[in-house]
């Protein structure tokens, strides 16, 4: 790749499991990246800084208040003899796209705390490699076009071409995709602008995070340097 439009990555890894009365009650593990930019100091810094802040807050909650619950759990199990499953708190970071002076990722925070399965949320960030600045939704469309309204004309199209198929979707998606659409709940990849939607926002558990590509050929925009 071209050292000045696309970034090197690494990937850091953190293990910790939190005992109590002798007991692993919580394991956690945060994969996040960290980017190395040729000549580019400042703007590595920046994204860094950001990666950096996102693992720390999971990592903060996860030894803050999920270790309080996991504990309470446990003590909880004992009182009333029944068997103690320990907690599980799992961040981890993909890069979706770098390339072209963009740089985007999106992180799934799992985490298990006992139940028939876990849950897990999704979060996302797509930077400029020239300025190492945040690019909100509407980066992508000329300013003060109805790109919401473009976007969930794409997003509605697919769905329902996706529900001929199969049943995968609560029955008023419709609705629900646009009541819980999100412009912060974007990342690019290779084949366009993915939008998504969290766990049982417009379907079941089974079907997990929604995704909805929108291709690079039906937008206006490119990405470019």
């Amino acid at each position: 790749m071209n050292r000045k439009s696309s970034a090197d990555i690494l990937m850091r890894e953190t293990n910790r499991e939190f005992i109590y009365d002798n007991t692993t009650v919580l394991s956690l593990t945060i994969r996040r990246p960290e980017v190395r930019l040729y000549n580019r100091s400042q703007v590595q810094t920046r994204i860094n800084r950001r990666f950096s802040s996102e693992a720390v807050e999971f990592y903060r909650y996860a030894s803050g208040e999920l270790y309080r619950e996991a504990i309470q759990f446990y003590r909880d199990s004992q009182k009333n003899n029944y068997p103690f499953r320990p907690y599980d708190a799992f961040m981890q970071f993909e890069i979706s796209y770098n390339a072209n002076c963009y740089l985007s990722s999106f992180n799934d925070r799992y985490q298990y705390t006992g139940g028939a399965h876990g849950s897990t949320i999704r979060a996302s960030d797509t930077f400029s490699l020239e300025t190492g600045r945040l690019l909100p939704l509407s980066h992508y469309f000329r300013s003060g076009s109805n790109y919401r309204g473009f976007l969930l004309g794409q997003i509605l199209m697919q769905a329902d071409e996706n529900m001929q198929q199969q049943p995968i979707y609560f029955e008023d998606y419709r609705n629900l995709i646009v009541q819980h659409f999100n412009p912060a709940s974007y990342y690019l990849s290779n084949d366009g602008l993915v939008i998504y939607y969290q766990q049982y926002e417009i379907a079941p558990y089974a079907t997990g995070i929604v995704e909805f590509t929108i291709p690079f050929s039906v937008l206006e925009w490119r990405p470019h340097c």
